[in-house]
């Protein structure tokens, strides 16, 4: 299952991490991060241990978004060494995410 980043962690949990985190941004109310939700929990088993997964909620913690600029979503940032190393906009295939992730483990 998929962390919870919020405010109050991310900075612990992301930016402070030695391993890639990826980070989707999302809302309860987006149909297509509703549809993204089991993508992400899937490459967070695939790859626990690996690579450090988990959402954002944008109702929640609107301070992330506007840190990170993130106006649509969903939107998933791969952050490594704090700081922002690739990004996906919009729902993609699970290929998509996994080859990004390959490219920054």
């Amino acid at each position: 299952m998929a962390a919870a980043y919020t405010d109050a962690n991310f900075e612990a949990e992301v930016l402070n991490s030695d391993r890639l985190t990826v980070v989707d941004f999302w809302a309860p109310w987006c149909g297509p991060c509703l549809a993204l939700g089991p993508t992400i929990d899937a490459l967070s088993t695939e790859y626990d241990g690996r690579v450090n997964v988990g959402k954002v909620n944008v109702d929640e913690n609107p301070n992330l978004s506007i840190e990170y600029g993130v106006t649509n979503i969903p939107c998933v940032l791969f952050i490594k060494g704090g700081q922002v190393v690739d990004k996906q906009v919009g729902a993609a295939a699970k290929s998509a995410y996994t080859k990004k992730i390959e490219a920054h483990i």
